[in-house]
């Protein structure tokens, strides 16, 4: 780094330092013109120190800057990511690899040694995520190439990337065409294309579209897509079974080498709970893989629905999306009604009321419905809301506002909150979504209730609650502050494509609302009925006293037994509350839980079940997609290249023009009075004129 200084100035002219000169020898003559006792030679050099004293104190007031400018040279920043998952390890080398496709590793870890220290090369390896440092297991089981890119971008944002080195099959199941990501990575990418474009002999079940859920007694449909390449003349034999009993059998012909066909089935929900559905393809002779013949899918046979009442006063484009979104959770049924239809309506069969913009206390009905049976109640504040009336019915949020405004507020999510989980992914994009429109005024909280987001207006946080939650007196309640979630819907869709993070926000919301309607004491259950392979466990707890009150003083053990015999032990960690346990990642199996606890003389005991399922998604394919990796390099100015042309890289990166050293210029301005070392230059030459006329006897 290269550090210049030099003296500017601002709004003053540089002829002020004559000024500052001649102020000085006057000063200086004045004071030495007369003591005859002084020796010649002596007043020069006092006349001097005097001077350059002057000329610097006055100098300084004048106030001129001192200009900086540092040179920071930023060697070009080369990115080596390696695609880890498994589909490398199954089909990701050709046929009859060379010696140097069997060791890409090492090829691409000699792209350092071979750029020298001209170039910063940072390597990479990903999967559903990106990890640091390359690797030789290809045990991922799910590809990202878009988040991987992205991740990248952020990671090394305004910094000198020169090129991106991507290695892979071109393959992925996660995320959106890394074409569209890799347009805001303003940088070359040379593409490594691993596999073979041309599918191998191979029977294969490449997807199955259900749905999660049935209910019991009912037929639901199932579609298979059965694939079969360089197979013709073969047959493909589907079988499905459940809990080990076979339900269905087929046999389709292969009439091509390409051949790809909709199996469209019915099973039947016979048994209540997670029923586990085994779909087989049996192998044919000289198969590339097995493992992508067989696919697992897990249905929940439920009862019946648990209705939900959702009542308000006018129309508004949130009563849809409110209804949509809890209704994508098939255990919910919604029913949305006005205000005045209410007689028309059966109250007992709804197991959560919630109300927009309108208060229980507008219909006598309604009010005692609720205070008998405490049903909960999700509140939800905008403009037609009656602010007096929503204080009055509930504690838990109290809005006091002295006119009839909206103002817009983001939301904040609150770290502490502990009632439920939201994914981080939510937690992110909500803080992200367009802004709700809420009643202007103060707002204050109740102690008892926990806020999941605060209202942040503009760039300014601010305590107000924007949705909070509560138990008062076993009734659970919410409290919405603001409307316009259908902003957030068309926002997310626009950015992401779907309604994910807005329908586990409802979703979790009604759940815990709901969670102790029927005033169970002791309740366990997982964050979902299905784990994927590689995903960590969750399961939460609840325990309430004889005052239907939440406690979490005494501690609660759990007993987990997969199907295959093993037995794991743990102990429920505190939050908030309740209770939470992370259980980590746990073999593919079925597992049965048995949780106890002891408040006071009396033992509580919890008991279900959650499966651990397998993902098979990176042996669906066996043909590379070396298209894609030619796109990407193309459109950035970059090339494909074989793995037995990895070796070329470093010569082409040091060919590329576009990829060198930058050189960052960085001024900076500051006061010469700033500057410390001036004050002691003073102090030095005063005390040195002082020590002169000490020693003439002047002083």
């Amino acid at each position: 780094m290269q550090l210049l200084l030099s003296l500017t100035w601002g709004s003053v002219s540089g002829w002020w330092t004559l000024v500052c000169l001649l102020l000085g020898l006057l000063y200086a003559w004045l004071m030495y013109r007369q003591p005859v006792s002084l020796g010649k030679n002596v007043r020069y050099w006092l006349f001097a120190l005097r001077t350059i004293v002057v000329l610097i104190v006055s100098f300084l007031l004048i106030a001129p800057l001192v200009r900086s400018v540092s040179y920071n040279p930023q060697k070009p920043l080369v990115l080596i990511a390696q695609d880890n998952s498994e589909s490398i390890k199954l089909f990701g080398l050709t046929p009859n690899p060379s010696p140097k496709e069997r060791d890409l590793n090492a090829a691409l870890f000699n792209i350092k040694q071979q750029l020298g220290d001209q170039y910063d090369v940072r390597e990479f390896n990903f999967d559903r995520d990106l990890h640091d440092g390359l690797s030789s297991k290809f045990d991922g089981k799910q590809t990202n190439i878009s988040s991987a890119i992205q991740q990248l971008n952020e990671r090394f944002v305004n910094q000198n990337i020169g090129a991106l080195i991507l290695a892979s099959d071109g393959l992925y199941n996660q995320g959106n065409d890394p074409r569209y990501e890799a347009k805001n990575l303003k940088t070359s990418i040379y593409t490594i294309a691993l596999g073979d474009t041309v599918a191998r002999r191979d029977l294969l079940i490449g997807n199955i579209n259900y749905n999660k859920t049935a209910y019991l007694g009912n037929d639901f449909e199932v579609e298979v897509l059965a694939e079969a390449y360089q197979a013709k003349g073969e047959n493909v034999r589907l079988s499905v079974t459940e809990d080990g009993k076979q339900v269905f059998t087929q046999n389709n012909p292969v009439t091509s080498d390409n051949y790809k066909k909709i199996i469209p089935l019915k099973l039947s929900a016979e048994k209540k709970g997670t029923r586990k559905f085994a779909f087989n393809i049996s192998p044919v002779k000289n198969e590339v893989s097995i493992q992508n013949n067989t696919e697992t899918i897990y249905v929940e046979v439920l009862d019946a629905k648990q209705k939900i009442l959702l009542l308000y006063d006018s129309p508004h484009p949130d009563i849809s999306v409110i209804k949509q979104s809890i209704e994508s959770n098939r255990n919910y049924e919604v029913k949305t009604s006005l205000l005045s239809d209410l007689p028309k309506l059966k109250l007992s069969d709804y197991g959560l009321v919630i109300l927009y913009q309108s208060a229980s206390n507008s219909s006598t009905e309604l009010q005692n419905f609720i205070v008998k049976s405490k049903v909960p109640v999700w509140y939800m504040a905008g403009a037609q809301t009656d602010l007096q009336r929503l204080n009055s019915e509930q504690k838990l949020v109290q809005i006091n506002s002295g006119r009839e405004e909206m103002q817009e507020v983001f939301a904040q999510p609150v770290t502490e909150f502990s009632l439920f989980t939201l994914s981080d992914s939510t937690r992110r994009k909500i803080s992200q979504f367009p802004p709700l429109l809420a009643p202007f005024g103060n707002y204050s909280s109740n102690n008892a209730g926990q806020l999941l987001f605060k209202q942040k207006i503009g760039e300014v946080p601010t305590p107000y609650p924007l949705l909070s939650f509560s138990d008062e007196n076993g009734r659970r309640i919410a409290v919405l502050t603001g409307e316009g979630l259908w902003r957030w819907a068309l926002a997310e869709y626009q950015t992401y494509g779907n309604h994910n993070a807005l329908e586990e926000l409802l979703g979790q919301g009604v759940q815990y609302l709901t969670a102790n309607s029927n005033h169970q004491r002791f309740r366990v259950y997982p964050a979902k009925n299905v784990f994927d392979e590689g995903e960590n466990v969750i399961l939460n707890a609840e325990l309430y006293n004889d005052a239907l009150e939440l406690v979490n003083t005494p501690d609660i053990r759990i007993e987990l037994k997969s199907q295959s015999g093993k037995n794991y032990s743990f102990l429920f960690t505190r939050n908030g509350q309740s209770y939470q346990l992370d259980a980590g990642t746990l073999p593919v199996d079925e597992y049965t839980y048995s949780a106890t606890t002891k408040l006071g003389d009396q033992s509580f005991k919890a008991t279900g079940q959650l499966t651990v399922k397998p993902l098979n998604l990176e042996t669906r394919q066996s043909a590379a997609d070396h298209r894609l990796l030619y796109d990407l390099a193309k459109q950035s100015g970059g090339q494909m290249l074989m793995p037995s042309q990895v070796n070329q890289l470093a010569d082409m990166i040091r060919k590329n023009e576009n990829i060198k050293t930058v050189v960052y210029e960085d001024k900076h301005y500051s006061d010469l009075i700033d500057l410390k070392w001036i004050f002691a230059l003073i102090l030095a030459l005063l005390s040195t004129e002082w020590f002169i006329r000490k020693r003439e006897g002047e002083i």
